[in-house]
């Protein structure tokens, strides 16, 4: 899923949201424009709601030149529209298959 930001203004810093049983409110405090979130995620090209949550680790260094897990985000894949990457998210890497060689 992208990063939430103002359609009006392109802000994403004074946005406030107000959750409801179905949707979240939100308003953007810079331009004062409101629309709707709905809670359930969706493909952004198909409009799908059947989507697989993948875990994606969040790289930082952490000392030097050395890289480590500072945390994970949660990326959304369409079943329908993504089906390449989930199968190739789903494989064990073979050797020689390494993406870091």
């Amino acid at each position: 899923m992208d990063e939430l930001t103002c359609d009006n203004c392109g802000t994403d810093d004074h946005l406030r949201g107000e959750r409801d049983a179905e949707v979240i409110h939100i308003e953007c405090e810079a331009c004062g424009a409101t629309w709707d979130r709905p809670l359930t995620p969706r493909c952004p090209t198909c409009g799908d709601d059947d989507l697989y949550v993948d875990k994606r680790p969040v790289i930082d260094k952490s000392r030097g030149t050395q890289l480590s897990i500072v945390g994970m985000n949660k990326v959304y894949l369409c079943r329908t529209c993504d089906a390449e990457e989930i199968h190739r998210e789903w494989r064990h890497i073979r050797p020689g298959e390494h993406p870091a060689k």
